[in-house]
């Protein structure tokens, strides 16, 4: 079995500098290629048991998301595991279904595990990260904050509620929103971006066209059929997520509604769908600089870093439906 002397004969550097590379140590580029390409040349496998025990953490992240199946999250996802395993960190993924019994299960596990540090989208606003923090565990916030003084990467949720709905409102009368539940940040605020594009416009905001539903297809399936049932339906709709679109645009579908007939403004992408992209308008989240910015401040705080607790917003970006003849 090959060791850290023969990694670092291989690659012509010192044994320490070896370590370094294993152990996310400021290695230049140079050596770290040369470490890295001679330890994958003689199967090397850095004894993490080892190491763990020198420095009472594993080189494991906890990333504890709300829905392994929405795709948002999954592109996060795969930001945060593209930067940790450059770093030689592995990623254990947690699904916490947005219940915060089974995200304080994740929570324990990652304490009792030695892990280095957790990213969380908190399943709500009582997720509890005291032990954590008492314990020295870096924590980074994710898509909305946590009620401690943590780093957090955030979209501009209000903003991007703000533009589906003006943009809307630039062809329609009647906007609707379907939000996620209201006592989840991000579906709040985009609410309110929701409300600000009208105040914008000149208008009072509907209340009547205001859902709060589930971020899955059904609670954007349910929502929809309720605002078509009403005296006077929407003529436009603003979907919070990517999920509440699908659903949407699917009872559309069914009554012969589909966009263009009836405005679709999606929050952030439209998976699942055989519509044409021109049809809907979308505002892009940046999901996956999410996952990497954030796995980046967790690797600072890991190595060391005591400035104060920082937030991201992060920007979006509006592509705009193609306007029927």
């Amino acid at each position: 079995m090959a060791t850290i002397y023969d990694v670092a004969r291989l690659a012509g550097v010192s044994p320490a500098t070896v370590s370094r590379v294993f152990n996310g140590t400021s290695v230049s580029a140079e050596k770290v290629d040369a470490v890295r390409r001679a330890a994958s040349e003689l199967s090397f496998t850095p004894n993490r048991a080892a190491r763990t025990l020198r420095r009472q953490s594993s080189e494991v992240i906890a990333l504890i998301i709300p829905d392994i199946e929405n795709p948002y999250f999954t592109e996060m996802a795969r930001g945060v595991e593209d930067v940790a395993s450059e770093a030689g960190y592995s990623v254990v993924l947690c699904n916490s279904d947005s219940q915060i019994e089974k995200e304080s299960t994740y929570l324990r596990i990652a304490m009792a595990e030695n892990m280095s540090g957790v990213i969380v989208a908190a399943a709500s606003d009582r997720t509890n990260l005291d032990k954590l923090l008492a314990a020295g565990r870096p924590v980074v916030a994710v898509d909305r904050s946590a009620a401690h003084d943590i780093d957090a990467v955030v979209m501009a949720n209000r903003d991007a509620g703000r533009q589906a709905t003006a943009h809307m409102l630039t062809s329609h009368r009647r906007v609707a929103f379907i939000g996620g539940p209201e006592h989840i940040e991000t579906a709040a605020e985009r609410a309110e971006g929701w409300r600000q594009a009208h105040r914008d416009a000149g208008m009072e905001p509907p209340s009547e066209l205001l859902r709060f539903a589930t971020f899955r297809v059904d609670g954007g399936r349910d929502a929809m059929e309720e605002l078509l049932a009403l005296p006077e339906p929407p003529d436009a709709v603003v979907a919070g997520n990517n999920l509440i679109g699908v659903g949407a645009i699917q009872v559309l579908t069914e009554h012969d509604l589909t966009p263009p007939r009836l405005g679709v403004a999606v929050i952030g992408s439209l998976p699942f769908t055989t519509l044409s992209p021109s049809v809907v308008t979308i505002v892009r989240l940046p999901a996956r600089h999410m996952g990497v910015t954030a796995a980046r401040m967790l690797l600072e705080r890991i190595r060391g870093d005591r400035q104060p607790a920082r937030t991201v917003v992060l920007r979006n970006e509006l592509q705009s439906a193609r306007r029927a003849d």
